[in-house]
């Protein structure tokens, strides 16, 4: 942090981490499926990540998408993920665990220790703080428990005293705006955009996504959550269009990176 602040930019590719790093990013978090709010990457993807950027490397640890309530076998797949990734040169870890009322999985956090969890599904959000600083957590990512850092922002400015860091719906637009009313010292953000794909040949799978998206949402439709934040979602509406490619985008990351360097 010697500009006083401290971007985090979250990518899915080498290609994003290495425009990441020369946009200003002051760290990186490693993914794969941003499109369901991030899961574990490949350990061969953490590799080359490492050889390509000098930035430290954070490895996002969730071995499925949709919420944070794992099974015995999924809390197996994520203990070896995150022996793998410190094998593998990770420099920290991300992770999220919850019970099934929507408080901290102290058990498993502490199993596993690692360094940050999800935390806009909690039940309380005040409480679940507390939790995490007494198992020794240092930074929390948070959207204030609402559907970006903007709308959440009075959340974060009581969160951000402690170990909260914004993020969710970032931009150049309101990035200002959330840094003066969070008070926060670090931010998160992915900072992409598309880029068209090199194929010159191209078949036609319009209506193969066409099924594929209204199949995913009728899988969110069907399996209900009555207790739930209705404000919160882990990911995007699923679109995955096979020639248009998103990466973060060197300009995108600059910019933010200046606009923070001025007010913090």
């Amino acid at each position: 942090m010697d500009d006083g602040f401290l971007m985090e930019v979250c990518v899915d590719s080498v290609e994003s981490a290495v425009n990441a790093e020369r946009g200003g990013a002051g760290r990186i978090e490693l993914c794969a499926g941003l499109v369901e709010g991030g899961t574990t990457p490949s350990m061969g993807l953490l590799q080359v990540v490492k050889q390509c950027v000098r930035v430290p490397v954070f490895v996002m640890i969730r071995p499925r998408g949709g919420d944070f309530l794992y099974s015995d076998r999924e809390v197996e797949v994520m203990k070896a993920d995150i022996r793998l990734a410190k094998l593998h040169g990770a420099d920290g870890l991300v992770f999220g665990a919850l019970t099934e009322d929507g408080r901290i999985d102290t058990e498993l956090c502490t199993a596993c220790c690692v360094g940050l969890p999800a935390f806009d599904m909690v039940h309380d959000p005040l409480v679940a703080l507390e939790t995490l600083i007494s198992l020794g957590f240092e930074r929390v990512l948070t959207s204030g428990c609402d559907s970006s850092a903007l709308e959440g922002l009075s959340l974060i400015k009581r969160l951000a005293e402690q170990v909260s860091v914004p993020r969710g719906g970032i931009t150049e637009r309101n990035l200002q705006r959330i840094l003066e009313g969070s008070t926060a010292s670090e931010f998160h953000c992915s900072a992409r955009s598309a880029r068209d794909s090199g194929m010159k040949f191209r078949g036609d799978s319009g209506f193969f996504f066409v099924c594929l998206t209204y199949l995913y949402h009728l899988q969110i439709v069907t399996r209900g959550f009555p207790d739930r934040n209705p404000n919160v979602a882990m990911g995007a509406s699923f679109s995955a269009p096979e020639y248009s490619i998103k990466v973060a985008d060197v300009a995108k990351v600059r910019t933010l990176n200046a606009i923070a360097k001025n007010i913090l």
